[in-house]
C-alpha cells in the first residue's frame, strides 16, 4: 500500500513538472514577434543588475539572436515533454506497467548528469536532486520486481 501512494506522489510531481514545462512553453509563443532585446534589458534593469555587466550582457546578447523559429523550437520542446511528463503522471496514477518502466528509464537519463553536477560543483540542490532521482528509479524497480513476482505467483504450478 505504501509503494502505491508513494507511486501515486511520484505521478503527482510528474504531473507538476508536466505544467511548469507548459507554462513555459506559454510564455515562449507570447514572446513571438516581439523585442526580445528590449524585454530582456528591462528584465535585467527590473532585476537591478546592470546591463553592461558581464552576464546580464550574455543574456542579453543571447536573447538578441533567438528567431522567432528557435522560440517556436523551443516551445514545441517544451510541449512534447510536458505531454510526456503528463502521460506518465496519468499512467503511475492508473498502475500501467508501461508508465512505471518510463518512470525508471528517463529518472535513469538524468543520473549521469546530476553526478556530473555534484563533481563539477557540490551544493544541496544538486545532491538532494540525484537522492530523489535516486528514490524514484529505485521505487519504479520496486514496484515492477512486486508485479514481476506477483504474477509468478498466481501462475498455476505443476
Amino acid at each position: 500500500m505504501q509503494t502505491r501512494q508513494a507511486i501515486r506522489a511520484v505521478a503527482a510531481f510528474e504531473a507538476f513538472k508536466g505544467f511548469l514545462a507548459l507554462a513555459g512553453a506559454s510564455g515562449l509563443l507570447l514572446l513571438l514577434h516581439k523585442d526580445l532585446h528590449d524585454i530582456a534589458v528591462r528584465m535585467v534593469e527590473h532585476a537591478h543588475l546592470n546591463p553592461a555587466a558581464h552576464y546580464p550582457s550574455i543574456f542579453i546578447t543571447a536573447a538578441e539572436h533567438l528567431q522567432n523559429g528557435k522560440l517556436m523550437l523551443i516551445a514545441l520542446g517544451a510541449a512534447a515533454y510536458s505531454t510526456l511528463r503528463f502521460v506518465e503522471a496519468y499512467g503511475l496514477y492508473r498502475e500501467a506497467t508501461w508508465a512505471e518502466l518510463l518512470a525508471a528509464a528517463s529518472g535513469t537519463i538524468y543520473v549521469p548528469f546530476e553526478i556530473a553536477e555534484i563533481i563539477h560543483r557540490v551544493s544541496w540542490l544538486s545532491v538532494g536532486s540525484l537522492l530523489l532521482n535516486l528514490a524514484v528509479v529505485a521505487l519504479m524497480l520496486a514496484a515492477l520486481w512486486q508485479r514481476r513476482q506477483a504474477r509468478h505467483n498466481s501462475r498455476p504450478h505443476h
